[in-house]
């Protein structure tokens, strides 16, 4: 039986990493993959799920108008970087896929934002996903990661602005609960 499975964590936690592993996995045995990214990510290029390890592939991009049930081929396994910018409509759609349709389904993302805000791919991924997991990442103190940090141009901690500012690890930082209310 298929499952939708959300594997998610703090930022930096090799979440993409996870996903070309898994990728390469399944076509070394030749089961074809599908593989998907947020089209609002263009940290590396539109189209990219790129590992800070070095690993990257070109991928297709989903952005509010992706129909995943009309738009998913015969395949293996659906796997689904930057999760938590998905709609309820789509994550409705992935389960379908995953249930009526038998193709395991994998999501990853940020379960929260830095104001410790749940996305809203986040939150009906965590609702519906029959198989939940975190990715475990350690803040700088050395307890366990579980939020993220937002960082102006100068490295200091911002507490308001929009939920989506993209960026990478000069704009954000991981950090435990203690550090994320203390700091």
């Amino acid at each position: 039986m298929a499952k939708l499975y959300f594997r998610y964590s703090a930022m930096n936690a090799g979440k993409s990493t996870s996903l070309l592993q898994v990728a390469h996995n399944y076509e070394e045995q030749g089961q074809p993959v599908k593989l998907y990214t947020a089209a609002i990510d263009d940290r590396y290029g539109v189209g990219q799920i790129t590992s800070r390890l070095g690993p990257h592939r070109e991928v297709d991009v989903f952005d509010r108008d992706t129909d995943f049930l009309a738009g998913v081929p015969a395949v293996a396994c659906v796997l689904v970087d930057e999760a938590q910018f998905l709609s309820k409509q789509q994550v409705v759609q992935l389960h379908q896929l995953a249930q009526v349709r038998g193709v395991p389904v994998i999501c990853y993302g940020l379960r929260s934002d830095f104001r410790g805000d749940p996305f809203p791919g986040s939150a009906y991924l965590l609702a519906l996903a029959d198989d939940i997991e975190e990715i475990k990442n350690i803040c700088s103190c050395g307890k366990k990661a579980t939020m993220n940090i937002r960082l102006d141009p100068q490295g200091r901690r911002m507490r308001e602005g929009e939920q989506v500012s993209i960026g990478g690890n000069e704009s954000y930082r991981q950090a435990c609960g203690r550090c994320f209310y203390m700091g």
